[in-house]
């Protein structure tokens, strides 16, 4: 078994692959049963957000694993695997500590991919497919993200997408504090965006939600109103901003009532952002005269104008990963000797009871005790000496050097000048 990481992201793929392996939260406890199910692989843990669809596991090898990713969605292997980073070992290590130190996310130093990540292990030991290796890769994964954002400025100079969703609307309207601004969701991506919206003071702000609860939560927080997402054609059109981001699977806005809603506001222009993955937004909006719609990858290029700023902690996070990543390795090597190293006690222990035994009956018989040691510890020497002895004396030529200088360290002897 090996550890692996594979996946894709916004590098890797655009948007209209990333939103057919999105996993919404409630399938992930099903999908990672059915995964382990598909032997060899032995732990997983799937993250998935609107940039990423990652898995990390312990297995033989990915390609049953990235063949299990394109079946679970009705995909054809060949749709996907242009697209599937397959990272193994120590690259697996190095990846995880990037993605959680937020070193690998559309926005550098974003802070929200840590909190997924931890949602993502949770959801794994809910479904009991974390086992010693994944569960020390993410401890010391989350190590790793603490002292990368204690000991740098990556996290202080970040630029959120929601601080990127207001930069855009100052970019197409005179004044954020002269618009209307309906948010649709209600997770955390609406939270941190509608608080960023709110220092902006704008005229009314609007949420809508399946869970009318949890609309009215975030109503009361922003001094705004709450309505439920069934009445959406009813009021849409009273907003000149549109912030979506729910984890419907399918698009809860379609082009047929963005078009209602042009024609109700004389085409008054409406910016739409649509942070969601699967998309909310029916990408045929974007068509539409009198619509500005983004989506996560058009805001990722508004963000990277800050990059330059990011350089200089981006720099030192590696530098605290690489080191962190080889002592994860270090601690991998010692957990692949596990086994011999057991086999080894074993062995010692079997010798150690039968000639214990041997020596007790002897002392039974009334044979004299400093005889009986004196052989015992005979016995236990020759066991104990007879596997490296017959070893070196079987080994070919060609391996003796070696086996030599093998046996010099582990016994720490010099038997050459």
């Amino acid at each position: 078994m090996q550890l692996f990481a594979f996946g894709v992201n916004h590098r890797t793929a655009p948007l209209e692959v990333r939103e057919r392996v999105a996993f919404a939260s409630e399938q992930l406890a099903e999908a990672l049963r059915d995964l382990v199910v598909h032997k060899p692989v032995r732990e997983a843990a799937i993250l998935s957000t609107c940039n990423r669809t990652e898995i990390y596991c312990n297995a033989q090898e990915p390609a049953t694993a990235v063949q299990w990713l394109a079946g679970y969605h009705h995909l054809k292997p060949q749709q996907l695997e242009p697209h599937v980073y397959a990272l193994p070992r120590e690259r697996a290590v190095e990846h995880a500590f990037r993605v959680a130190s937020g070193l690998d996310s559309m926005v550098i130093g974003e802070p929200q991919i840590l909190g997924q990540m931890k949602d993502a292990v949770r959801s794994a030991e809910k479904a009991g497919t974390l086992g010693l290796v994944l569960h020390k890769l993410f401890q010391q994964t989350f190590s790793v993200a603490k002292a990368v954002r204690s000991r740098t400025e990556i996290g202080t100079a970040s630029v959120s997408l929601a601080a990127a969703s207001v930069r855009l609307a100052e970019r197409i309207f005179p004044s954020v504090a002269q618009q209307k601004i309906l948010f649709v969701g209600a997770g955390e991506m609406i939270e941190l965006t509608a608080a960023h919206f709110a220092a902006q003071s704008p005229r009314a702000m609007t949420f809508a939600n399946r869970t009318l609860e949890r609309a009215q939560e975030l109503a009361r927080r922003f001094n705004g109103q709450a309505r439920p997402l069934t009445d959406l054609g009813d009021f849409m059109a009273a907003h000149d901003i549109v912030v979506t981001c729910t984890a419907s699977p399918l698009p809860i806005i379609g082009k047929g009532l963005v078009e209602r809603v042009l024609k109700v506001r004389r085409h008054r222009p409406v910016l739409m952002i649509d942070l969601a993955v699967p998309r909310d937004v029916e990408a045929e909006v974007a068509r539409l005269d009198d619509v500005f719609l983004y989506t996560v990858d058009d805001l990722g290029r508004v963000v990277q104008e800050g990059r330059d700023l990011r350089m200089a902690a981006v720099e030192k996070a590696e530098q605290i990963i690489g080191a962190k990543v080889n002592d994860f390795m270090h601690w991998l090597a010692a957990r692949e000797a596990v086994p011999t190293i057991r086999a080894l006690r074993d062995q010692a222990e079997r010798a150690r009871r039968n000639e214990l035994e041997r020596a007790l009956r002897r002392l039974r018989h009334g044979d004299a005790a400093a005889e009986v040691l004196e052989a015992l510890s005979q016995a236990l020497t020759n066991k104990l000496m007879h596997g490296p002895t017959a070893a070196l004396h079987d080994a070919p030529e060609t391996d003796r050097d070696q086996l030599i200088r093998t046996l010099e360290r582990v016994y720490q002897i010099r038997g050459r000048n």
